[in-house]
């Protein structure tokens, strides 16, 4: 397939996008306004109190980001002008009908021009509070759907999601192995979401309580049915609910790993925030983290941003003329260009050694080679050994000295409790040793194989250049 015809297959085109603050959406946003001008409309989703408020985080949030300056030296004091006629910020809210949006004309106005809904609206969080994560990565991907079959134009619904190792659908009720229930009820997660909160309430519980006992609840009904996290479990939940409304909608899900700043486009090394294995390379650089949890032969999968929207964009122009109704595409790196924990450990070293973070009075931090802690067992034993002595000796010292050291005990025990709450948090992931099935993916690249605008073949990574020249120059700006 020849680039002329993607290009051409978005002429014209209106697209809503949700989750439109978010760091893939955005990546999206841009590429879409980059390589097709001609795309009529882009409906923004944004959570806000009003009209104004999504206008001002739009701006704010998303248009003025250093991500659009390719777009800006393009079309210089044109640029706004050219943005308004395109984008248009929607106030909503995934997780509730009609996507949280009373403005009824405006409403209408998508449901009669939308041709493609991307939904990228999700809470990454792995321990989020489950009401949260139920009413965005679960609920709000069937609202989207049920949007979706009232626009009267509808080509396809893309759905950005995570999965399992196979590319193949979840079902309803499906649990995982080791599950210690045999069926998922989504009835009856929501009934349990809903009378925890009415019992907390009841109890009179501080907001903070409340926060405390909703990510508690997540964590333990996902590890009931055979889930590590709240996230992947709510974000399964919402493909089955997919499943039950995919008949009048042709449906694409794309399966993302662990996305990392951007390749090349629309240039090297944009990232925004510190997400998922970014904050190990931060504590490492600041000097608190002094040790490495996890196998050293495992395999992180990571996929650049711009690799990841790059493959939706081909997969809508491929499933347009195709008959089937579903297709789940795996984006990643284990099975083409697998890179190993201890790999990216040195990575950081060697990075960190010789561009250090600086402290706060603008000395160079000076990192250790760091111990691997390789089973959780050694992990625990460490903490044990290196740490508990230390907070024990303060609370002794604090019972001596009329709690002068109060503050410091209780902020050591929080740093050690966050540590072990962060390595039980992260652990399916440190140890884990499985590559994700890409065949369907595979089948795409072949249909663009060659592209540089349209490239997301992970084998053309050198990781080690990439990590030293791109991504982590990327999360130290």
């Amino acid at each position: 397939m020849e680039e002329s015809k993607i290009l051409q297959y978005f002429e014209g085109k209106t697209i809503l996008i949700t989750g439109a603050t978010g760091f893939l959406a955005k990546i999206f946003l841009e590429k879409i306004l980059r390589v097709q001008p001609e795309i009529k409309k882009l409906f923004l989703l944004i959570r806000a109190v009003d009209k104004r408020s999504a206008e001002q985080r739009l701006h704010e949030e998303v248009l003025n980001t250093e991500l659009f300056g390719v777009l800006e030296e393009k079309y210089g004091a044109d640029l706004i002008p050219f943005l308004l006629s395109k984008v248009i910020p929607v106030c909503g809210d995934v997780s509730y009908e009609n996507l949280g949006n009373y403005d009824s004309k405006l409403r209408d106005e998508m449901w009669q021009e939308v041709d493609i809904i991307v939904n990228s609206a999700a809470t990454t969080k792995f321990d989020e509070r489950y009401d949260v994560a139920m009413g965005i990565n679960a609920l709000g991907a069937m609202h989207v759907q049920k949007f979706a079959r009232n626009c009267s134009k509808i080509e396809m619904f893309v759905h950005v999601s995570t999965g399992l190792i196979p590319e193949k659908p979840f079902h309803m009720g499906e649990t995982l192995d080791g599950a210690k229930i045999s069926y998922l009820d989504i009835d009856t997660e929501k009934r349990i979401v809903e009378e925890r909160l009415r019992g907390l309430e009841a109890q009179n519980a501080t907001e903070l309580e409340i926060a405390s006992a909703m990510r508690n609840l997540g964590t333990d009904r996902a590890k009931l049915h055979g889930w590590p996290n709240t996230y992947v479990f709510t974000k399964a939940i919402g493909e089955m609910l997919l499943e039950k409304l995919e008949e009048n909608v042709k449906l694409i899900i794309v399966r993302p790993t662990i996305i990392t700043s951007t390749y090349k486009e629309p240039f090297s090394g944009w990232t925004e925030g510190i997400r998922t294995l970014d904050s190990i390379f931060v504590a490492y650089g600041k000097g608190k983290l002094k040790f490495f949890v996890g196998d050293p032969n495992s395999t992180l999968d990571m996929i650049p941003g711009d690799m990841v929207v790059n493959s939706m964009l081909v997969a809508m122009v491929v499933h347009t003329n195709q008959p089937s109704h579903r297709l789940i595409y795996h984006i990643g790196s284990s099975l083409r260009n697998p890179l190993k924990y201890e790999d990216m450990r040195w990575l950081m070293y060697n990075y960190l050694t010789e561009n250090p973070l600086l402290d706060t009075g603008g000395k160079p931090i000076k990192v250790e080679k760091g111990k691997i802690l390789e089973t959780m067992a050694s992990f625990h034993r460490y903490i044990a050994i290196r740490y508990l002595p230390f907070v024990q000796m303060l609370k002794l010292v604090n019972m001596i000295l009329c709690n002068h050291f109060r503050n410091l005990h209780a902020n050591a025990r929080r740093r050690i409790d966050y540590s072990i709450r962060l390595a039980e948090l992260y652990k399916p992931y440190l140890f884990f040793h499985g590559t994700f099935d890409d065949t369907t993916t595979e089948n795409l690249r072949t249909t663009i194989r060659g592209s540089e605008v349209f490239n997301f073949d992970p084998k053309c990574i050198q990781w080690d250049e990439y990590f030293m020249n791109t991504h982590f120059p990327g999360i130290t700006k």
